[in-house]
């Protein structure tokens, strides 16, 4: 099948099961998987122009609402969280994309510099993991204790089926909302973290999002948890909500800056058709995603995190030398 706005031609079942694959892997780290499709369009549809990037964020839209109606109705959406990063990506959102068209066709240094930051966070997630850091190790033990506590007691009652580690109290319940302070509750436990740190973050991470397409979760998602120490359970519908309206923001700026001098000639109005087969794969993808994260341990879900995000960065790193 050819598509004409991008010149791409590939089987139709191709963009959707691709995406579906990617998407049913990140979404229960709260990644909608965009940061893998971008290098997929480039690398094997060698679709290299600068409106890859709205396409991109096309299959965000589409995808991401998926995952989001399962962690809505599961009760596990930090409202505060969520909205503190869209109004800190949004502004970052309109930005990227004028760089992308006017400075950076071929951001070789840029990405250099997010594959570093990225490497920094997957340090600090394998750390985690591994319990090199005494403090996070502790407070992870507690919420570790808790699923495998969980997990059992589900066993002796459905004996034989797949048992859930997240009961159906465990629900985040906001407690204070402040620029200097944002705390909220979830399954007998507090998290609090500095409203200003998250604003300013979101607003680096919509830079980089509108740059590059990827809407920003994959940033995101582990600096909250391996940084803030956040539950992954609370910021994944969050990084995807936080994705979705960035996403949305995004799209609507290119085609402003298609329809406008700006552009410069270059082309950069997404391919619909494209983006909206991506994006049927994802939707199906983030919703398993998002429906199987409340069975699987934290470790695991930080584990995949670890391993996407140090993907992404000696991906972006290596491509600076090649």
């Amino acid at each position: 099948m050819h598509f004409p706005v991008s010149g791409v031609d590939v089987l139709p079942f191709i963009p959707p099961l691709v995406a579906f694959l990617v998407s049913s892997l990140t979404a229960s780290a709260g990644v909608s998987g965009a940061f893998l499709l971008l290098p997929f369009q480039v690398s094997v549809l060698h679709y290299t122009s600068p409106a890859v990037s709205p396409t991109n964020l096309i299959y965000n839209i589409v995808a991401i609402p998926g995952g989001l109606y399962r962690y809505i109705k599961e009760g596990r959406m930090a409202w505060p969280l969520t909205w503190a990063v869209v109004i800190g990506t949004l502004p970052g959102v309109f930005v990227g994309a004028w760089v992308r068209i006017l400075y950076l066709p071929d951001p070789k240094v840029f990405k250099l510099f997010v594959g570093v930051v990225l490497l920094y966070l997957g340090y600090r997630l394998l750390s985690e993991v591994m319990g090199w850091n005494k403090k996070v190790k502790e407070q992870s033990k507690i919420m570790q204790n808790k699923f495998a506590e969980q997990v059992a007691k589900m066993k002796e009652v459905n004996s034989g089926r797949l048992a859930s580690g997240l009961p159906t109290e465990a629900v985040v319940k906001t407690k204070t909302i402040s620029w200097k302070k944002i705390e909220y509750e979830f399954w007998g436990e507090t998290y609090s973290f500095s409203g200003i740190s998250i604003l300013c973050l979101s607003l680096v991470v919509g830079l980089i999002g509108g740059i590059y397409g990827i809407g920003g979760g994959a940033i995101i998602s582990p600096f909250c948890v391996a940084v803030l120490g956040l539950p992954i359970y609370t910021v994944a519908g969050a990084a995807l909500a936080g994705t979705f309206i960035t996403s949305i923001a995004g799209v609507a700026y290119y085609h402003i800056l298609a329809a406008s001098n700006l552009a410069a000639g270059a082309s950069v109005a997404p391919d619909w058709m494209l983006g909206i087969l991506f994006g049927i794969g994802g939707l199906l993808g983030t919703y398993v995603g998002a429906r199987v994260q409340k069975f699987l341990p934290d470790r695991i879900i930080k584990i995949i995190l670890t391993g996407l995000i140090l993907f992404l960065a000696i991906s972006y790193i290596g491509q600076y030398f090649l």
